[in-house]
């Protein structure tokens, strides 16, 4: 059973950078594609950014040129860089791992942006 572990969530002010971790457990085999995905109270979840074992880069509008999303392939862990964060980042963030189509989600980290 694969298991992702987000850390890094914090209370910060805006404009300033964040970094998040996700490390996978619990495969034989590299992930096809790492992510993740936020939610806020009262709203859907929805994809932040995600990287695929070739390196392709998938971003939400609302965090290019912000974010950054990385992945390191041997260790099946995945980042995200938060630079430039405003009250509306303000979310949990989750991981999500496609492993040969299975797909699985971290317990969420809470990130909150505020002064």
């Amino acid at each position: 059973q694969v298991q992702l572990v987000e850390s890094g969530g914090a209370l910060v002010q805006p404009g300033e950078s964040l970094k998040l971790s996700c490390a996978a457990s619990g495969s034989g085999s590299r992930a096809l594609s790492m992510g993740w995905y936020r939610q806020a109270p009262g709203k859907q979840r929805e994809l932040v950014a995600t990287v695929t074992n070739t390196g392709a880069l998938n971003y939400a509008e609302s965090v290019k040129g912000r974010f950054t999303v990385s992945r390191h392939d041997a260790e099946n862990t995945v980042y995200l860089q938060m630079d430039s964060l405003k009250p509306e980042d303000t979310a949990v963030y989750y991981c999500n791992g496609n492993f040969n189509w299975h797909f699985y989600w971290g317990q969420g980290t809470q990130v909150t942006v505020s002064s």
